[in-house]
């Protein structure tokens, strides 16, 4: 990993460079839509939920991994004193139906059983955001509820035809094709994106990252 650290200084005050540790597209645009500009560094860490762990404990364990995993590698590059000039924010995001995770479809047949589960029914999603920074580590979890309308199963065959649940977790993504399947929120969309705006925002500005516009840092 090669990066070089970059400082914006606004009144003699330096504002840390935010870097978020993960490849989707999704968070890239929901970071931008609160005008922080960002690196995206992704993690690679092993996101697999361990044995009897509960849900909740594993999105807050992964988001944290993600965040440390990248702090440590710009360490690294950086050397530990300039690496406190980053903000790494790390994010992770559960479906949950009946106390089970519902990760991404294996394969057309484990992504139509998932929608037919969650067909007709209230589901959580769980979505945690941690932020490491020279503040440490702090980590929150968003959760929301959502309520898919009754599916076909030829509709259900239709959205995996369109390869939109191919690498979404439960199998739907309530900002693409899959809205037209949400018939009620209760929570964050945000946060069943996949980062929940008002806790990132909350974290960010805790760290002295400002929003709206301000140069916070410069997108990769």
């Amino acid at each position: 990993m090669r990066t070089r650290v970059t400082v914006i200084v606004r009144d003699k005050v330096s504002v840390p460079v935010v870097i978020l540790a993960s490849a989707s597209p999704r968070r890239t645009e929901l970071l931008l839509q609160i005008g922080v500009s960002h690196r995206v560094v992704p993690a690679q860490i092993d996101e697999r939920r361990a044995a009897g762990e509960p849900i909740e404990d594993c999105v807050r364990r992964l988001a944290k991994n993600k965040a440390l995993e990248v702090q440590v590698a710009l360490a690294a590059v950086a050397g530990a004193t300039a690496s406190v000039q980053f903000a790494v924010l790390g994010a992770d995001t559960a479906v949950v139906i009946d106390d089970d995770l519902l990760g991404k479809p294996r394969d057309r047949a484990d992504a139509l059983a998932m929608l037919a589960r969650l067909s007709g029914r209230w589901h959580l999603v769980l979505s945690a955001v941690a932020l490491a920074s020279a503040n440490g580590m702090q980590c929150t979890v968003s959760r929301s509820e959502v309520r898919l309308r009754a599916l076909s199963e030829r509709e259900c065959a239709l959205y995996w035809d369109s390869g939109e649940p191919c690498d979404k977790a439960g199998a739907y993504a309530i900002q693409g094709l899959g809205a037209a399947f949400v018939q009620e929120l209760r929570g964050s969309y945000s946060g069943v994106v996949g980062l929940p705006l008002f806790e990132t925002a909350r974290l960010l500005a805790e760290a002295g990252v400002p929003l709206w516009g301000s140069a916070a840092g410069v997108r990769a």
